[in-house]
């Protein structure tokens, strides 16, 4: 059928496709976080996300009633 065809297509479009380099330059830190600035900050990212999911998770049931 047409299958081969088109992945021939594809391979070849992908094949032809030239991607740039990133033109990336790393510098050192202006400044040395700590490890327990580390750690509050993954626990307010980690409370951010779950907590809410959590809440909707605990919740479910009373969302699902019809009021």
């Amino acid at each position: 059928m047409a299958l081969p065809a088109v992945s021939s297509l594809f391979r070849s479009a992908l094949r032809s496709r030239v991607v740039p380099a990133a033109n990336l330059m790393t510098k050192p830190a202006k400044e040395n976080i700590t490890a327990g600035e580390q750690a509050i900050a993954m626990t307010a990212f980690f409370v951010a996300i779950l907590a809410p999911s959590g809440w909707i998770l605990a919740n479910l049931e009373s969302y699902k009633k019809k009021e």
